[in-house]
């Protein structure tokens, strides 16, 4: 009932506050409706050895990621990139405001792509793209692997979020190295 039930209130509450801009740690976790990780897992699968690519809809709720929906994008893939065209920006438009029209209430809270066989984890350009579209927070990547997913029987995936380029962080402890013993 979390995922579909809405407290516009604490919504609003929550957007004016924006806890995440002084706190890049803020969000700690994520919930997937199961809607919307078959849809991301089927069509991760459908790619084959390509690269997918989508968006996720939701809200948040306190440090959660509710994820409700997801719906995939016209983009063209390789085996180790997705490239979304001016069609792709087109579409997500469209789409939301499609949305928009129908009434549904989440919002387009973040992406997803495939990485084929090679686990879920962000690459250099992933990062800049995460980066870039985090700016329009809130914002969450996810990454699938439909190859070890489908191998396992277990949804291999990943959700991310990046620090923001002036970050600095506070190393709170080191190990001593083995030559200061």
């Amino acid at each position: 009932e979390q995922f579909y039930s809405c407290d516009q209130d604490e919504i609003d509450k929550l957007f004016n506050e924006q806890p995440w801009k002084s706190n890049p740690k803020y969000f700690r976790k994520i919930k997937i409706s199961s809607l919307a990780l078959i849809k991301m897992v089927y069509h991760a699968k459908t790619g084959g050895i390509y690269e997918v690519m989508g968006l996720v809809q939701g809200k948040v709720l306190g440090d959660t990621f509710l994820i409700t929906d997801a719906f995939a994008l016209p983009v063209e893939g390789t085996e180790t990139r997705v490239n979304a065209s001016q069609d792709a920006v087109e579409y997500i438009g469209k789409y939301s405001e499609l949305s928009d029209q129908a009434g549904r209430i989440e919002m387009t809270c973040g992406w997803y792509h495939s990485h084929p066989g090679y686990g879920c984890w962000l690459s250099g350009i992933d990062v800049t793209t995460q980066r870039l579209n985090q700016q329009q927070e809130p914002w969450v990547a996810l990454v699938i692997d439909p190859t070890r997913t489908m191998t396992t029987g277990k949804v291999e995936i990943g959700a991310f979020r990046t620090f923001p380029a002036n970050y600095q962080s506070c190393l709170l402890y080191t190990s001593p190295s083995p030559r200061d013993s």
